[in-house]
């Protein structure tokens, strides 16, 4: 939410600066997330008027103009713009003056006529993404006046982060009520307090509330005899810049505007376009509505619309309809001020991937006694704008089905024990009713009822919370506490995740942090046979389902870093996947730690061997894999097993076993998922259930043999389908406590050895605990060892 502070300032006497106003607000719960100008820096542009507009005798699409500066003699101007005429008052740089972005204004001939400035557009100076011609100024704006001082664009904006609880604060009288309950102030009765716009026509238009549990109250208005092709005037135009809205029209930038003010969201019909009377209804099975940016949507029952005789005109609270939308030709209008329900139109709008000014601010709940006000404060804007004739406002409303705020206790006991502090009564009295509460006291406290706009005051807690913000959390004092902090121990079978974390870090890792829920299109490719959790109300249509696996966002996040000419990405994440329950059981959330290696097996650089510049396969992740089990202390339990899964290229593919329970996997992304995605190279990825793969087998003491070891190598030629986890198992067995260590240090296929076969070198180290080991001792284990491999795996020794 923008706020422009000379606007803020119209309702309320802020005694702040605007850096001061947004710390203050911020404290309060307003996040201030940025604070700017209102327009970009700029000097020596005025005010100036055009007394004259001849054709460039050397270009047909070229003025030349006489303007007057307030100082001296008129000045010659060179123009291009279609709107330079007689009369018309615009923004003038003169020579020596700076736009935005530090270009400098010279004196200039062009075609062969001297221009001594330049006239120029919004979008020049910065007041624009796009521009028709040079800016048109009020007839009455003084000429010769600094630009920038006629249009305060010296003006502060506070951008404010609104939290989802605080729908009333997304509005100038919103934020306004904060800061004049913040400063000990009073509201201003602000612009609208005009007194009512009388009606001089009778027309009207029939609504009927046929869902008043949606829509308990709509306040309709006819406006006949506009002119919206008037120009909306340049304060108005600029004060819904500066909030961030684009200006259309005479009759939409009033509901805008008045949006902003008020935080009422509006609505303006075309009148000749509507057939008969209006109906707020639920939708029918099937039907459609071609909204305003015309996207067809087709609605469910459960959504609210607002229907004529044809059909209907609007998805309520959301976008209104194309058929019957205000456009340059409208004269006649009938504005729509309504109080939609939260639930009926929470979600709506994320089905059909919207979000628009309306929705936000009617699923978090809107003031249901402004309606009336925000109608009165749109006709007299738009007849002081574009002219007309106003009917009479008419009101439906259903009194059983509108929302109202039951009084809540607040006691005096509970707020010193919550807060830790204790307030005096009257300081406590004064911060609610800042607020616009009604408080009566009560022995043991007060008993207080919430204005209608604060939807998020319903328990004790909520009414402590205002006290505490409103009274400032610096004034309650640091205390130590009453007993005394004991902090339970982590468990000794549990790694601390700082330590995982700096494990893969010194891999050359980076940390990743990706939503919790994800693209349901990939996860579905990834996981086919999973059922992912479904949103009720996603943010976003891309992000819809809870994750079964860390995957899709790390995907998603080595996609981004390759579309960003990253050629090297390690990335891991530690975090939850949510595995649906069959039946009514509880969703599961699994502790995991996924990383992705994509790209060179080491950074380039000249000394590197060719080979250790080719892409990271399975055996490079499966060492970073085997350094994490290393940790644990009992690296001999795990055991990485061939298997496939559908997302992992086949064969390139295992999942890891600790004592024979499965407890992650390790593999290269598969080709046709490499293919559709387009990653450059194929992506391998990792993926561990923290608590049963990282269990801690903590040191126990092992006496060191004082004898000394001894080596024999062995070199076994196996078939290509053997893995190495079923020999070192083999030999390990075999050879009993003697064997203190097996190592793999050669793997060979070529001349020598049969096709489908493979030479496997194995270093075993003998040592025993008690005396040094005979010729003889090693002699028998080594025949052992080879007589066993022989039968159970067909293995050949190769001399």
């Amino acid at each position: 939410m923008r706020i422009p502070y000379s606007w803020l300032a119209e309702w309320v006497s802020v005694p702040w600066s605007p850096p001061e106003l947004g710390s203050r607000l911020t404290m309060a719960g307003l996040e201030l997330e940025a604070l700017a100008p209102a327009a970009p820096p700029f000097s020596g542009v005025f005010v100036a008027e055009i007394l004259s507009a001849e054709k460039h005798p050397q270009a047909d699409k070229l003025r030349v103009c006489r303007v007057a500066t307030g100082q001296g003699e008129p000045l010659q101007i060179v123009c291009g713009a279609s709107n330079a005429r007689a009369g018309l008052k615009s923004a003038l740089a003169v020579v020596g003056a700076t736009l935005p972005e530090g270009l400098p204004i010279k004196a200039a001939k062009l075609r062969g006529v001297e221009s001594a400035g330049m006239l120029c557009s919004a979008k020049e100076l910065g007041l624009a993404e796009s521009s028709n011609g040079i800016m048109e100024l009020p007839s009455d704006a003084p000429v010769g006046k600094d630009l920038r001082e006629y249009l305060v664009l010296d003006d502060m904006v506070l951008e404010l982060n609104i939290t989802p609880n605080r729908g009333d604060a997304m509005s100038i009288i919103g934020v306004a009520r904060e800061v004049a309950a913040l400063s000990g102030g009073k509201l201003s009765e602000g612009p609208p307090a005009r007194g009512e716009c009388p009606s001089t026509i009778s027309a009207t238009v029939g609504v009927h509330l046929d869902a008043p549990a949606g829509c308990p109250k709509f306040v309709g208005r006819v406006i006949r005899d506009v002119d919206n092709k008037a120009a909306t005037p340049v304060w108005m135009r600029e004060r819904l810049r500066r909030a961030g809205v684009r200006s259309i029209s005479p009759v939409v930038d009033v509901t805008n505007y008045v949006m902003l003010e008020l935080g009422q969201p509006m609505h303006a019909y075309d009148l000749a376009k509507l057939s008969g009377e209006i109906r707020a209804r639920f939708g029918l099975a099937g039907e459609k509505i071609t909204l305003l940016d015309g996207k067809t949507v087709e609605v469910q029952p459960d959504v609210l619309l607002i229907t004529d005789g044809a059909g209907p005109v609007g998805i309520a609270g959301i976008m209104g309809g194309q058929r019957t939308a205000v456009g340059p030709e409208t004269t006649d209008v009938f504005f729509e001020a309504a109080y939609f329900a939260p639930d009926a139109v929470i979600g709506r709008a994320t089905r059909w991937g919207l979000t628009t000014d309306a929705s936000q601010r009617f699923e978090r709940g809107v003031d249901p006694s402004q309606q009336e006000r925000a109608v009165e404060r749109a006709t007299d804007l738009l007849l002081g704008i574009a002219g007309g004739k106003a009917g009479l406002a008419s009101v439906e409303r259903s009194d059983e089905h509108l929302p109202t705020r039951p009084a809540v206790t607040l006691r005096r006991k509970q707020l010193a024990r919550l807060l830790g502090v204790g307030f005096d009564d009257a300081r406590v009295r004064a911060s609610l009713q800042g607020l616009q509460m009604d408080v009566v006291p009560l022995v043991e406290g007060w008993r207080v009822t919430p204005p209608p706009h604060r939807f998020d005051i319903a328990i004790e807690a909520d009414l402590i919370e205002e006290v505490a913000r409103i009274m400032g959390y610096q004034a309650i004092p640091e205390a130590d506490a009453q007993v005394p902090q004991r902090f339970g121990s982590l468990p000794s079978a549990r790694p601390s995740e700082r330590d995982l974390l700096e494990a893969l870090a010194l891999r050359g890792y980076h940390e990743a942090i990706t939503y919790a829920f994800v693209d349901p299109q990939l996860q579905a490719r990834l996981f086919p046979d999973v059922a992912g959790i479904a949103l009720a109300n996603p943010i976003a249509s891309d992000l819809a389902v809870m994750r079964v696996s860390l995957w899709p966002g790390l995907l998603k996040a080595a996609l981004e870093n390759q579309r960003r000419q990253q050629d090297r990405v390690r990335l891991f994440e530690h975090g939850a996947r949510f595995i649906a329950a069959e039946g009514r059981g509880a969703t599961r959330e699994v502790d995991t730690l996924a990383g992705i290696a994509w790209g060179p097996r080491l950074p380039e650089q000249w000394g590197l061997p060719r080979d250790m510049r080719e892409p990271v396969d399975f055996f490079d992740v499966k060492g970073d894999v085997a350094a994490l089990l290393a940790a644990t202390g009992a690296l001999a339990e795990f055991a990485f097993e061939p298997h496939a899964l559908s997302c992992l290229h086949p064969g390139r593919a295992a999942r890891l076993l600790r004592k024979g329970e499965q407890v992650g996997w390790l593999g290269e992304l598969h080709p046709s998922l490499v293919k559709a995605l387009e990653f450059t190279y194929p992506p391998v990825l990792f993926e561990l259930d923290v608590d049963p793969t990282l269990a801690v087998e903590r040191p126990a003491y092992r006496e060191v043999s004082r004898f000394p070891q001894v080596r024999r190598d062995l070199a076994v030629v196996l078939d290509e389908s053997v893995a190495l986890s079923n020999l070192t198992e083999r030999v390990t067995f075999t050879a009993s406590s003697l064997l203190r260590d097996l190592r793999v240090f050669d793997v060979y296929r070529g001349p020598g050895i049969e096709a489908g076969r493979k030479s496997v070198a194995l270093g075993l180290i003998f040592q025993d605990i008690s005396r040094t080991l005979t010729e003889d001792d090693v002699a028998g284990i080594m025949v052992a060892v080879v007589a066993d491999l022989r039968v159970s795996l067909n293995a050949k020794i190769r001399e």
